[in-house]
């Protein structure tokens, strides 16, 4: 995790949500991100699973992305 942490310094100003994870399957954490572009959050991905602490993650689930807004622009944009 020393390792996680260090990169994820480098990568400021992607911030990382990290959350317990009890009685959701058999997962230790949840992980969520914030980042100002795609391209920000996917260096931090690309240099984390390059890490060695990533050669001990048993599973790796999909990466899903979406833009942040308010709740008035999710209803104007579903109609």
């Amino acid at each position: 995790m020393n390792e996680h942490m260090h990169v994820g310094r480098k990568h400021y100003p992607v911030k990382n949500n990290t959350a317990y994870c009890f009685g959701i399957d058999d997962y230790e954490f949840i992980l969520s991100f914030e980042a100002e572009s795609p391209e920000k959050f996917q260096d931090l991905m690309m240099e984390l699973r390059e890490s060695e602490a990533s050669s001990y993650t048993e599973l790796d689930t999909p990466i899903f992305t979406c833009r942040r807004r308010n709740v008035t622009e999710i209803l104007d944009a579903l109609g």
